[in-house]
């Protein structure tokens, strides 16, 4: 009988052993899981808060704002109701907003006669203005850029990766999905023709 017990504490003493192991092997795999994922994200675009909401949902109209351009001109969306529109929101310290910033232009130069595109910098998370500004002229952007200084458009979007673009119809209402991450040229000319 005390050979059966010692022969019991030793089998429950491999299957935890074994257990245990078990346990490490999934815990490193999630882990590099986990940053494989966390890097395949970044090339999509900038965190900068959790999500926790999913943004203006298509069909809602876009909520109004209105708020200085970088050019000290005041921007109010409203004003752009009768338009297609490609809002994008971005920060100068975004790789991924940079990537896109230069096919942004390339579009607004060619179609700019079709569709707004307005890139609102979150200068609530942003380093400066004075960073911002120098950022545009030194890459010639000439897109309108309105300042969201108080990050209150950053919340009325839900904005919580950057870059992301919402696309607006003439109804001022959002009709496709957000774009999360950087967009191309191409991508762009397909939401274009997509709004009405």
């Amino acid at each position: 009988m005390l050979g059966d017990t010692l022969m019991v504490k030793r089998v429950l003493g491999v299957a935890l052993l074994v257990f245990m192991i078990s346990m490490t092997v999934i815990s490193f795999t999630d882990t590099d899981e986990s940053a494989n994922n966390a890097e395949q994200d970044s090339s999509e675009g900038a965190g900068i808060v959790p999500p926790g909401e999913t943004g203006i949902e298509e069909g809602k109209v876009a909520p109004d704002f209105e708020v200085e351009t970088l050019s000290g001109d005041t921007f109010r969306l409203s004003d752009l109701r009768g338009r297609k529109v490609i809002m994008n929101f971005w920060a100068s310290w975004c790789g991924p907003c940079k990537e896109e910033m230069p096919e942004m232009q390339a579009f607004y130069e060619d179609y700019g006669d079709q569709v707004e595109v307005v890139a609102v910098n979150l200068t609530g998370n942003d380093s400066s203005i004075e960073d911002v500004r120098e950022y545009i002229d030194q890459n010639g952007y000439t897109y309108p850029v309105p300042l969201d200084k108080d990050s209150e458009i950053q919340d009325q979007y839900s904005i919580y990766n950057i870059p992301t673009t919402y696309f607006i119809g003439t109804d001022g209402k959002v009709q496709e999905p957000p774009k999360l991450g950087p967009m191309d040229y191409d991508y762009m000319v397909d939401m274009m023709e997509k709004l009405t």
